[in-house]
């Protein structure tokens, strides 16, 4: 028994060039246009103090890691030392303008493996740009001892 076909053998490819051009385009607009370095890739070891505090909520971040590099701001701008009161006073600008001239508060988080020096540096060029001022710690964490 032998069965008949009607299929012809087409010589016709698909050609692949302008898909894999899209693709390149699209994973270089992509990556252009995201935030290079995420606020939660910054690994921080804030110090541990004995008190708690009240958790206010972040309106102007400026972070130093441990091998002082400083980034200011939601969109984390590395600065240097001698720009940062420049800076810190453009973002501090661009809140009141959003807010309605209202200050905001600057949250100064600083790496326990920073030195005290190289802290007092950081500290005092964001002391002298706003009112209000914060210091991030990691609350202790108090063991329960058995008392027999």
């Amino acid at each position: 028994m032998q069965f008949k076909t009607n299929l012809r053998i087409s010589n016709s490819l698909i050609d692949l060039t302008p898909l894999v051009d899209v693709i390149f385009l699209l994973l270089i607009f992509f990556i252009v246009t995201s935030d290079i370095l995420p606020l939660k890739s910054l690994h921080i070891e804030n110090p541990e103090l004995n008190s708690d505090a009240t958790p206010l909520t972040t309106q102007l971040i400026v972070v130093v890691d441990a091998q002082n590099v400083i980034y200011v701001g939601s969109k984390k701008t590395i600065v240097d030392l001698y720009s940062i009161k420049e800076r810190l006073t453009q973002e501090i600008h661009l809140f009141k303008e959003k807010t309605g001239n209202i200050d905001p508060t600057v949250v100064l988080s600083v790496d326990r493996r920073v030195e005290y020096g190289e802290f007092l540096k950081v500290f005092s060029q964001v002391r002298e740009c706003c009112k209000k001022l914060r210091l991030v710690f990691k609350p202790q964490q108090y063991e329960e001892t058995e008392y027999f």
